[in-house]
């Protein structure tokens, strides 16, 4: 693991690292936040995937958690949302596919399948490898996001529920099947056949027996894409009539910028803390 930056904030470490993923054939970026509590003990940690077009840097520069995460004493890990490189497939004019956007899938398509497995990268390679290096509680995780990131979190939880305590997210996509900025992608990364696409998508997860205690869902109403591309409406009606809570919030005003996830970064940090004890 090779050491990027290192920086103290509130009394931990935020730092930024980069290592070769056997996943994803590539040198892959991450952030981590150490709160100061890590010197002593292991500390829970909660996973936060960013969204499209983004790398662990907007979070980590424009999240403002580290303030919070200091006090509550979470391990907040912050990975990029694709594989990069010069050999890494791109389509240089569409920034809903390929780098920046890999979606949080295993692709199964060429070209992309040979670098674009990022859940296996998020739920297999990535957690080893911090888990050697940091003094993490890996009984206590959970997992947040943001838009594409927010998908992904849900995803990963509804598939994991044995491994998180605790899922949020931030305007996320919660039918990426059926909405407009990600149906392309999908067919490009996982092929025609819809019925591959459904382990991906939270809404049919659900609708296909997943389960999950519980999720917290921020969303602003002056979201530009709320209509055609998040529609958090959907998953509410998806786990009427199951066991699965949820708290969804529209907030008037708020977009899907770093002002809206600011905002209730707070709220997430602590509702998060109080599931991972």
């Amino acid at each position: 693991m090779k050491v990027i930056s290192q920086n103290t904030a509130f009394g931990g470490m935020q730092g930024v690292f980069a290592h070769d993923s056997a996943a994803c054939k590539g040198e892959m970026t991450f952030a981590v936040y150490v709160p100061p509590q890590a010197t002593t003990e292991p500390r829970p940690v909660l996973w936060y995937l960013s969204g499209l077009t983004c790398t662990h840097a907007n979070v980590m520069e424009k999240g403002e958690y580290r303030r919070m995460a200091s006090e509550l004493g979470l391990i907040i890990v912050c990975p990029d949302t694709s594989p990069r490189g010069p050999d890494v497939p791109d389509e240089l004019t569409n920034w809903q596919m390929g780098k920046g956007a890999g979606f949080y899938l295993d692709a199964t398509e060429k070209p992309w399948a040979e670098h674009y497995q990022m859940y296996t990268y998020i739920t297999e390679e990535l957690p080893a490898l911090v888990n050697q290096h940091f003094r993490i509680d890996m009984s206590r995780q959970a997992i947040f996001g943001h838009s594409m990131g927010g998908h992904g979190a849900m995803t990963i939880a509804l598939r994991n529920p044995e491994r998180f305590r605790s899922c949020s997210a931030f305007a996320p996509i919660v039918a990426p099947s059926s909405a407009d900025w990600s149906v392309g992608a999908f067919e490009k990364y996982l092929g025609a056949d819809r019925a591959a696409w459904r382990k991906y998508d939270a809404c049919a997860l659900v609708e296909d027996g997943a389960r999950f205690p519980e999720f917290l869902i921020d969303q602003g109403k002056a979201d530009g894409f709320l209509e055609n591309g998040l529609r958090p409406w959907l998953f509410e009606e998806a786990v009427k009539g199951t066991s699965i809570g949820l708290t969804l919030r529209m907030h008037e005003r708020y977009d899907h910028s770093y002002y809206f996830i600011s905002t209730f970064m707070d709220d997430h940090l602590k509702w998060h803390a109080d599931r991972l004890g």
